[in-house]
């Protein structure tokens, strides 16, 4: 199946905020990252771009990607958007530590080509 411009459009929105929360805790330890509030923050606001973006994945392409969680980044994304009370910051290290990377990794073979008009 041909990948639809809108889903291009999303996939690449989750791939740049997938990298630039890689980028906000390269070097750091869990120990600098749980004591920097404005850390956690730029982290919490990544990983609901992330999620926002994957919200609106066409069904097609997701059922057609089952290697991607998508289930688990958009519920992600709710915890961040709706029940912000119950952010656990243990949890998002985990998932920009452990889990973005091999998530970056899919994306890039999904998006060989950067977008039009993208100078990185």
């Amino acid at each position: 199946m041909p990948l639809d411009q809108d889903d291009a459009a999303l996939l690449w929105d989750m791939l740049v905020a997938g990298q630039e929360a890689l980028s906000f805790v390269a070097g750091r330890t869990w120990e600098q990252y749980a004591a920097d509030r404005v850390l956690q923050r730029a982290m919490e606001r990544q990983i609901e771009i992330i999620g926002e973006a994957a919200r609106g994945i066409s069904r097609a392409f997701q059922d057609d990607h089952p290697e991607i969680p998508w289930s688990g980044i958009i519920g992600q994304r709710h915890v961040l958007a709706h029940d912000y009370g119950e952010i656990v910051q243990e949890r998002l290290w985990e998932i920009v530590t452990v889990h973005v990377p091999p998530l970056i990794e899919r994306l890039r073979i999904i998006l060989p080509d950067a977008p039009p008009g993208d100078t990185s």
